[in-house]
């Protein structure tokens, strides 16, 4: 599929957004053994991927590699591009009728690169990447989030209160600005208990790919 013809939503391409702690990996485990439960073909996937490219940018947010922040939000992109066309990406697999699931995606960019190199570098470079058919918004205050990323054997650069309170905010203004655009994005409460969650999003998603 050319780079052209993918910036009209993707249909069961379904997205989870939120910031660090805020439980998007937990419910996207759930949400695929759910709908492989059902009989639905689902694929969980993340960002930064496996890939090389991923790769690289999880040693640097480990602290392992020093790079500048527009080095980061270039490696991001080049990483989405490659999940997104390369072979059994993003979607190949929704071409083969998978229902994608993926833990972060462009608004975690426009976040996170957002406030750490400025906003017009991660809009550009993301500018062509096709929306989800389908985002989940899990909103938390960063204090609750980090509460829970302190338990972790190993923090990551990100997370620090200081700038989970300032990817928050921008994580919110992205949020209202791509549902003005016409992005589906559902708010999650992620401070409710995991299985109230993982049953609010499993009937968001039955009734979502109902209409897809």
């Amino acid at each position: 599929m050319a780079l052209e013809d993918t910036r009209s939503n993707l249909k069961k391409f379904i997205v989870f957004e939120g910031l660090d702690g805020s439980g998007t990996t937990t419910q996207l485990k759930r949400l695929a053994s759910r709908l492989q439960g059902a009989g639905i073909p689902a694929f969980a996937t993340a960002e930064p991927t496996s890939r090389p490219e991923g790769q690289l940018i999880r040693r640097i947010l480990k602290g392992e590699l020093q790079a500048d922040p527009g080095t980061v939000a270039f490696l991001f992109a080049a990483d989405r591009h490659e999940h997104l066309h390369g072979t059994q990406g993003i979607l190949q697999r929704l071409q083969q009728g998978e229902v994608v699931i993926c833990d972060r995606y462009v608004l975690s960019s426009l976040a996170y690169q957002g406030c750490t190199c400025g906003a017009s570098l991660p809009s550009h470079l993301n500018a062509f990447f096709p929306p989800p058919g389908l985002s989940f918004f899990f909103r938390i205050d960063p204090e609750s989030a980090m509460r829970r990323v302190a338990q972790r054997k190993e923090l990551e650069i990100y997370e620090i209160t200081e700038m989970q309170c300032r990817f928050a905010k921008e994580y919110e203004r992205q949020v209202e600005e791509k549902r003005a655009a016409g992005w589906r994005i559902e708010t999650i409460d992620a401070k409710k208990p995991i299985a109230e969650i993982e049953e609010t999003i499993f009937s968001l998603c039955l009734a979502y790919l109902a209409e897809a």
